[in-house]
């Protein structure tokens, strides 16, 4: 298909404020139509995901979407990828605007996809935490993972070392409590941004 990777409204906003080509992927939030689980591990966000609102779950969207899912069980996936991030000149590839690494072969498919492109920078949010620690040895410089604090493997998240996220009511008490905020340019939650902080914050919409 064409179109794997797109820009939605935040990414284009960080990508004006950064003048950074910064673009993303997403699959069917949750799980598909046909009941496959496209986000294995979550637990509470599944009742405030952005990305079962909205324009995501308008129909034409929606299969998009689906269209994608299915992209990613294909063999020439990772080809298809690459090609179409060397064509738009991306710099950074955010994984999963909607969606999550939903198995341990989805999961090195896109680590494969970095290896081979050292010089654009990928990262994701994700709570798929035990497959990433798993795969730490296979992970590049070039990608950076951000675990989400509102999954059934939250347990595994070691704040004072791991980079996670944190959902704040408001700017005011993110800062307080020491976090990166990370609402609207969404590349703050990155290594690359800030190296010294794994703390992410997230206002609550």
């Amino acid at each position: 298909m064409k179109n794997l990777i797109t820009q939605n409204s935040k990414l284009k906003k960080t990508s004006k404020e950064l003048k950074m080509k910064i673009f993303n992927f997403g699959i069917t939030a949750y799980k598909t139509t046909k009941g496959k689980l496209t986000c294995p591990f979550a637990d509470a966000c599944v009742k405030f995901c952005y990305a079962k609102k909205g324009a995501y779950i308008w129909s034409n969207v929606a299969q998009v979407f689906e269209q994608r899912y299915q992209a990613t069980k294909k063999d020439d996936f990772e080809y298809k990828m690459i090609d179409e991030i060397k064509r738009k000149k991306v710099d950074v590839v955010r994984v999963h605007d909607s969606g999550d690494f939903y198995s341990t072969k989805y999961l090195y498919k896109w680590l494969w996809i970095a290896d081979q492109l050292p010089n654009v920078k990928f990262y994701a949010y994700t709570n798929s935490i035990k497959m990433v620690k798993d795969a730490k040895n296979d992970i590049g410089q070039n990608f950076d993972f951000i675990f989400s604090n509102s999954g059934k493997q939250v347990n595994l998240i070691n704040k004072a070392i791991d980079r996670h996220t944190s959902i704040f009511k408001s700017s005011e008490d993110l800062k307080k409590n020491g976090y990166v905020d990370a609402s609207k340019i969404d590349f703050n939650a990155t290594k690359w941004m800030n190296p010294n902080n794994n703390k992410i914050g997230l206002i609550f919409h």
